[in-house]
């Protein structure tokens, strides 16, 4: 994506990708404040399995922290959406994934798609938050630009994720309205979901993973724990075990035809 006058240039390493593959393709969605170098490595395994991959990158995110007050979750799903329909149009099936808010947008895109989204497989995906300070950000977001962020929870040493250092409250809040909106109508979701968690997670709590749990109509549905890891598991001790995993949950449920 070129840069455009006035507006900030995306950060190396920041940018979309996309990688041609067979007919089996999967929408990998980064998380908020995040971009999709947080997923590239598992892009990256996917493709060398011959899987068709796009991540894009979501409205607002990956130039600089001010640019995602100016954005609000329909502007995120929008893309989301957006790139499974393309990704749709040249698959056979597909499947969608997702890192914290990107898996908020995974479990929206099943909701909203049905079928269409062949399973989910989600990373510390988020639907809530315990915090009290929540109630503070309607009062804040109209006084403050931003707190501090909640990039680079990640425990392997070295490791760094391309992500805004600060947290910006206006997104945050509408940030709140989606999940409340994907919570409601996770009844939807009856697709095969594999959804990881990190039990050291400081971003987002163990709430979520039960919401998730108990709130989706799915009957292929299993979790697996990533103990060597923090929140931005994908860039963890535990990656590799995320990249062999889905790959091979997917292909067991890639539907084969007569």
């Amino acid at each position: 994506m070129p840069n455009v006058p006035g507006v900030a240039p995306i950060l190396p390493g920041a940018e979309a990708f996309d990688y041609a593959g067979g007919p089996t393709g999967v929408l990998l969605c980064h998380g908020f404040t995040g971009t999709p170098q947080s997923l590239r490595p598992w892009g990256e395994h996917l493709a060398a399995e011959g899987v068709a991959v796009s991540c894009p990158l979501l409205p607002g995110h990956g130039t600089r922290w001010q640019d995602m007050n100016d954005t609000r979750w329909p502007d995120w799903y929008g893309e989301v959406d957006r790139a499974f329909g393309a990704l749709r149009a040249r698959c056979d099936e597909v499947f969608v994934a997702g890192l914290s808010m990107g898996g908020t947008l995974a479990i929206r895109l099943a909701e909203q798609h049905g079928p269409d989204v062949a399973g989910l497989v989600l990373v510390n995906p988020s639907l809530a938050t315990e915090r009290w300070d929540v109630k503070l950000l309607p009062v804040l977001s109209r006084v403050l630009g931003s707190r501090p962020g909640v990039a680079n929870d990640i425990k392997k040493a070295g490791s760094r994720e391309v992500a805004y250092d600060r947290l910006p409250l206006k997104a945050a809040l509408s940030l709140q309205e989606l999940w409340a909106l994907t919570r409601a109508e996770l009844g939807k979701v009856d697709q095969p979901v594999l959804t990881f968690r990190s039990p050291q997670d400081h971003v987002v709590e163990p709430l979520s993973g039960r919401l998730l749990l108990e709130g989706v109509s799915s009957t292929d549905v299993e979790e697996r724990l990533l103990p060597d890891s923090y929140h931005v598991a994908t860039l963890d001790n535990d990656a590799p075990a995320i990249f062999t995993d889905s790959a091979e949950w997917i292909q067991a449920r890639v539907r084969r035809s007569a």
